[in-house]
């Protein structure tokens, strides 16, 4: 595919924007993206980064929010990472941390940007290859439907508890057959 401004290069840098459901597409060679400036390259650096793309979803959340918040309650301490001091404005603005304790720090700023990143979770699920992914499939399985067990326990709904309790113990089985398999 051909650069969309130049139509003489290749496009190496494709961006896609969804706003209200309508999607656009940019298609642009390196040379041309640069010219565009901060749109496509922030601060004329020569490659994109993840750091970049996360202050960009930082710095895009809800700004009509945060302004009515800024507004409306008096200013109070700025929030810092306890170990390295970094502030929650000097991470929105670099799109990295100082150091592992940040996650900490800021993590209930954090929860908001990672259900957007992540189709409304919270929690990176991630894929598992399939030559080892039965045993790990079961295990998740099993830890999910505890969870269950648990929620089925504390709201006294006792005869969905033992069908789950009944799954679990199945589920169980299966995994130490599986496990004395794999192991022979």
């Amino acid at each position: 595919m051909n650069c969309q401004e130049c139509n003489q290069r290749p496009a190496t840098l494709h961006f896609t924007k969804i706003i209200n459901g309508e999607k656009t597409e940019v298609h642009l060679c390196e040379v041309c993206a640069q010219e565009k400036g901060d749109m496509f390259m922030p601060n004329g650096a020569q490659g994109f980064s993840f750091n970049h793309l996360l202050a960009g979803l930082l710095n895009n959340i809800e700004p009509g929010f945060q302004q009515t918040k800024a507004n409306s309650f008096p200013k109070r301490e700025e929030l810092r990472c306890s170990r390295c001091n970094l502030s929650y404005q000097q991470f929105v603005h670099v799109g990295k941390f100082g150091c592992a304790e940040c996650y900490q720090s800021f993590n209930e700023q954090l929860d908001p940007i990672f259900k957007r990143v992540h189709s409304g979770n919270t929690a990176h699920i991630g894929k598992i290859p399939k030559r080892i992914g039965g045993t790990i499939h079961l295990r998740k399985q099993i830890t999910d439907l505890k969870g269950v067990l648990k929620q089925h326990i504390d709201q006294e709904e006792f005869e969905e508890a033992a069908e789950v309790r009944d799954k679990i113990r199945s589920l169980e089985k299966r995994h130490e057959e599986q496990e004395g398999v794999d192991h022979s």
